[in-house]
């Protein structure tokens, strides 16, 4: 029988445990022999990024045993720090010196770069018998130097410094036969969703001579890459959608291969990111994003064929060998790593499968309302159970999920947070707000020195919509997010009257503060969200919501980590301090250990806990098994 009972207090078989066990971290895989390797974080080792493999019995094995923790710091947010040789060779930058080891699985690793706690790697790439790095140098009140490197395996710690002379260089590509790279590279201000080059070399000695610019410089070029005939592809965006382009070593130009209105390509967040590769036979294999992801195959003649892979969020490929594929990735129910055959056949490898079955997990559902900026695009997740419906009449509580970035993207997939949610009666509306990736350059510099303004519009523009359809409780919208997002959330509370409670995990509460202390990759990505300073500081208080304390109205529930370098607990601090002095109903809690995103067991189950505690309490519903959270 079905269990009629109030939306937010129904019984759900999904714990805030199982959440956190399902909501897998991957860092990379790569097909070593007849193997799958993958890099995963594990939440009840306190987050340890381990490198793994399922043997053939089935079973899964460490293969970077505790305490070693393959984790880069490069750029603060990392990426690219293991990689690994087809006969089983793991190279991974170790998280507590950052130096490169090597490692052949059942023996100890061996340092292959010097001990030098101001230098960072990342990036990591095998390509023609060399290793290659980003290397990130700081020291004193400098802005790190960073390069691309060839490392030596042979344990002399010998390291080549093969180009430099750019604030930033991401994705180093080598030539088959060794003799020529490729590599992005940009400058302060630009971020790599702004203005990038993709740079070609030949190398002599070793070493880059000269170098030219294969794109033009004009827009957001990324990821080149050889084929085996030794041609060149990468993305570009002359179009205003990112796309897949060939470049013709003799003649200098550059051609389109299969333009689509659709991106391949997302924010560079974190090195190592790929979304296509050439195939041994010719073809390429790609990612295409339009509001969702879905993979691609592209013949030499352009034709275009849809594989047949349920990854529709974050989708990345991750290594080809021959004509297969392994791609990590979120779809329903499900993130993992998937390895698809010649035949257009595929395996889930490793994934966080959900157990509850589909009757658990909702149907996603497209939106696009009418902003005062334009079209604003994102997902509902309304709720869905099995066991449980509401009173007739009821409309429920909803969650308003601000995506971070704010340059990233959410692809409408019920994770397990989502389901967490739903299963309970609680629904879920993600927001590509402007100036999110997946809708084209247009959109996405929406943003461009509007943060604050559009994104606060959109998300509340979202909320209404979804009201005036008649899908949610007016009075029981919340609105929850994590550093840029935590920051929409803020500016939404203090700025609009949609939102009857707000949620910020270690969001940005004064954009003063996050401009000149925050690290040196986005020291001046507010330049092109808000403006320079000091001549924009005028927009800056006005934007932030320390400055407009006085808008706070509603119960706010702040999740911080202590050692967050990004947004450090101060920010989370003030506001808190401001809500006290407003009686503002509200809750700080301080994680221990844990940074920019939470990464122990333990933090995620209290924190998505916390959440629904916290909402069950402001919006008036039971949460059966959960504990209340003590409001100052």
């Amino acid at each position: 029988m079905t269990t009629i009972a109030p939306y937010g207090s129904w019984l759900s078989p999904l714990s805030a445990a199982d959440a956190s066990a399902a909501s897998a971290r991957f860092d990379g895989a790569r097909f070593v022999g007849d193997e799958v390797w993958w890099g995963e974080s594990l939440p009840t080792e306190g987050g340890r990024s381990s490198v793994r493999r399922r043997t053939a019995s089935g079973a899964i094995e460490d293969l970077l045993p505790d305490p070693w923790n393959a984790r880069s710091r490069a750029h603060e947010y990392g990426g690219g720090s293991w990689t690994a040789t087809a006969e089983g060779r793991l190279f991974f930058v170790e998280k507590t010196d950052q130096r490169v080891w090597s490692l052949l699985p059942g023996g100890d690793p061996v340092p292959l770069t010097e001990a030098d706690d101001a230098i960072r790697h990342g990036g990591l790439r095998w390509q023609a018998g060399t290793l290659l790095a980003v290397r990130e140098v700081h020291g004193g009140s400098h802005v790190p130097r960073r390069s691309i490197i060839a490392i030596a395996t042979d344990g002399s710690q010998t390291v080549t410094e093969l180009v430099s002379g750019s604030d930033f260089l991401a994705q180093p590509a080598l030539s088959p036969d060794g003799r020529t790279l490729a590599w992005v590279a940009w400058n302060h201000p630009d971020m790599p969703w702004d203005r990038t080059e993709v740079r070609v070399a030949a190398l002599e000695d070793g070493r880059v001579r000269a170098s030219r610019s294969v794109s033009d410089g004009a827009t957001a070029a990324l990821q080149p890459e050889w084929t085996v005939d030794g041609g060149l592809l990468f993305i570009d965006e002359p179009t205003g959608r990112w796309n897949l382009y060939r470049a013709d070593a003799a003649s200098s130009t550059v051609t389109p291969l299969a333009p689509a209105d659709a991106d391949t390509g997302a924010g560079l967040w974190v090195l190592g990111l790929r979304w296509y590769a050439p195939l041994a036979g010719g073809d390429v294999v790609a990612v295409r994003t339009n509001g969702a992801d879905e993979l691609v195959r592209i013949d030499a003649a352009g034709t275009v064929t849809r594989l047949d892979l349920p990854v529709r969020a974050r989708a990345v490929i991750e290594d080809v060998h021959g004509d297969r594929v392994i791609v990590t990735g979120s779809a329903p129910g499900v993130t993992g790593v998937w390895v698809i055959e010649p035949d257009g056949s595929h395996e889930l490898v490793r994934g966080s499968v959900s157990e509850l079955g589909e009757t658990w997990t909702p149907a996603v559902r497209e939106l696009t309302v009418d902003g005062a900026h334009g079209p604003v695009h994102a997902f509902d997740h309304a709720p869905t159970s099995p066991t449980h419906a509401a009173p007739e009449g009821e409309l429920p509580p909803y969650v308003i999920f601000v995506h971070g970035g704010p340059t990233s993207h959410v692809g409408g997939v019920a994770d397990s947070k989502t389901v967490y949610f739903t299963s309970r009666g609680i629904g879920v509306l993600e927001v590509n707000y402007g100036g999110s990736t997946g809708y084209g350059r247009a959109y996405r510099e929406r943003l461009r020195g509007q943060w604050g303004i559009v994104d606060v519009d959109d998300v509340a523009a979202a909320a209404t919509g979804l009201v005036e359809e008649g899908r949610a409780d007016a009075a029981r919208i919340a609105i929850e997010g994590g550093s840029a997002g935590g920051w929409t959330v803020l500016a939404a509370l203090v700025g609009t009257e949609v939102f009857g409670a707000g949620i910020s995990r270690y969001g940005v509460g004064d954009a003063r503060t996050l401009a000149t202390d925050t690290h040196d990759f986005e020291a001046r990505y507010l330049d092109g969200l808000i403006g320079p300073l000091p001549e924009a500081e005028a927009l800056y208080l006005e934007r932030s919501p320390l400055g407009r304390t006085e808008g706070f109205r509603v119960p706010v529930l702040l999740l911080q980590g202590d050692e967050d370098a990004v947004v450090p607990p101060t920010q989370a601090e003030a506001i808190r301090d401001a809500l006290r002095s407003r009686g503002i109903p509200h809750a700080y809690v301080l994680y221990e250990g844990e940074g920019h995103g939470f990464r122990k067991a333990e933090t995620i189950v209290h924190s998505l806990e916390s959440e629904l505690a916290f909402l069950g309490q402001v919006f008036g519903f039971e949460t059966p098994g959960v504990p209340p959270v003590e409001l100052d």
